[in-house]
């Protein structure tokens, strides 16, 4: 888990990828915590040391088989009721399935708001309907689904989306998939979601 505290009013729980805590996910944690917010990433992997990019298989297939969305949003939700009581915004930043866990956690309903990195699976969950300020961020295009399609479905929920340059992980400067202008946009999107509400 990665904890910072800068004595913030403000905490932005970060959920990472399939991949776990890597070098992506704390340069992101690292970088909200320059903008003076507390961060928090909990770690929801039963394992200490992240995947590499090279073991995506065998990371998704560790994520379904041993985690899943359900057992994930329930572990995030008991953070946000925990963080609830200790500061006046609690907000959640999730990148791919992180995304997609932030998103089946916006019907709790003392979170602040909620960011979403190409969550994929979000496509899945379409019933959901968020109680909280919420914005998602999407590629181009994804290999299994139209993003157009989704991106559609969610502009009918009142949800601020973005379609951006590049490839699903464009956000992630490790990635072979890696895009600077629709990361440093996306980036300050963010940010100013998270100043804004």
């Amino acid at each position: 888990m990665i904890n910072i505290h800068k004595r913030s009013n403000t905490v932005i729980i970060v959920v990472h990828e399939i991949y776990g805590i890597n070098r992506h996910m704390k340069n992101v944690c690292q970088s909200l915590s320059e903008k003076k917010f507390d961060v928090i990433c909990p770690n929801l992997l039963k394992q200490e040391e992240p995947f590499n990019y090279s073991q995506e298989e065998a990371a998704y297939q560790n994520f379904m088989e041993n985690i899943g969305f359900t057992n994930a949003s329930d572990k995030i939700k008991s953070v946000v009721f925990d963080m609830k009581d200790k500061y006046e915004k609690v907000y959640i930043a999730g990148f791919s399935v992180g995304a997609t866990i932030a998103w089946l956690c916006s019907e709790v309903d003392c979170l602040d708001g909620i960011v979403g990195y190409y969550g994929s699976r979000i496509r899945s969950y379409l019933g959901i309907n968020p109680l909280c300020p919420t914005m998602l961020f999407f590629p181009e295009r994804e290999q299994s689904f139209h993003v157009d399609e989704l991106i559609l479905s969610l502009k009918e929920k009142n949800i601020e989306v973005y379609k951006f340059s590049g490839q699903h992980g464009f956000s992630d400067p490790y990635s072979p998939k890696y895009n600077v202008n629709s990361e440093y946009e996306a980036y300050n999107r963010m940010v100013d979601f998270f100043l804004k509400h």
